[in-house]
């Protein structure tokens, strides 16, 4: 299964339509469930909800093959904390998808790290789709910060 997420805040129609039109013409069928947001547009090929519990969404992340969504830092820290790869597309504030372009300067930060796969535009996400099955994930991260970064702010700290 891929699961899909576009956040919390806004939705994100641009992705979630070249998702939905990628699983139509896709042969077999590939299984995603997609979190939409707020969305005017109601994908036809995909299972889909606006919104989910932090539970569910929690239970579909650790299910999925593959995460597909913006580049949200909250989506990509759960991906690599899961050992799963994501792909991500970033939104931009220029056709007021963001208010800023935050998530462009996120995405190429992580352009290259394993288990992070990068579409920058909607032209660019129909063949990461294509070849999903042959991503692969990084090893999953600690849920905590590591001690050489604790001991980094604690002196910090020490020297404010």
């Amino acid at each position: 299964m891929i699961f899909v997420t576009v956040g919390t805040q806004l939705a994100f129609e641009r992705m979630v339509r070249v998702i939905d039109e990628w699983a139509g013409s896709t042969t077999p069928a590939p299984k995603v469930f997609a979190q939409i947001g707020p969305s005017e547009f109601v994908p036809k090929h995909i299972e889909h909800k606006a919104f989910i519990e932090p539970s569910e969404f929690v239970e579909r992340a650790r299910a999925a093959e593959a995460i597909v969504a913006h580049a949200g830092m909250g989506s990509i820290l759960t991906a690599l904390s899961y050992g799963k790869p994501i792909v991500i597309m970033p939104r931009r504030a220029d056709l007021g998808e963001q208010r800023n372009d935050h998530q462009l300067s996120t995405a190429a930060r992580f352009k290259g790290q394993p288990g992070v796969f990068v579409a920058s535009d909607e032209t660019e996400l129909p063949a990461i789709l294509d070849s999903l099955r042959d991503l692969q994930a990084a090893e999953p991260i600690p849920p905590f910060a590591s001690p050489s970064l604790i001991k980094a702010i604690h002196d910090f700290i020490d020297e404010v």
